[in-house]
């Protein structure tokens, strides 16, 4: 849900300079400047999501290594106890 709402405020932010630029919008100076908060809001937001999934990868890395280690601590197991039969 907030992958579209980024996208969206993306999109208005563009409809805005081009709406800006061809010279239909005429607005103040600090309203002129709040797209660019916008845009510099979403890009921090993106770095934190960023952020969030470098995390997970690094989780599913451990995960991997602790799985490996699980899978041979079974192997080993089952064969001592072939070898005990």
């Amino acid at each position: 849900m907030w992958d579209i709402i980024a996208w969206l405020v993306l999109f208005g932010i563009l409809i805005w300079l081009v709406l800006k630029a061809a010279g239909i919008i005429n607005s103040p100076v600090l309203v002129e400047f709040a797209p660019y908060f916008g845009a510099v809001y979403l890009a921090g937001w993106a770095m934190h999501k960023l952020d969030s999934a470098v995390e997970d990868i690094k989780e599913l890395g451990d995960f991997k290594a602790q799985t490996i280690q699980e899978i041979s601590s079974i192997k080993t197991n089952c064969l001592l106890n072939h070898k005990k039969k």
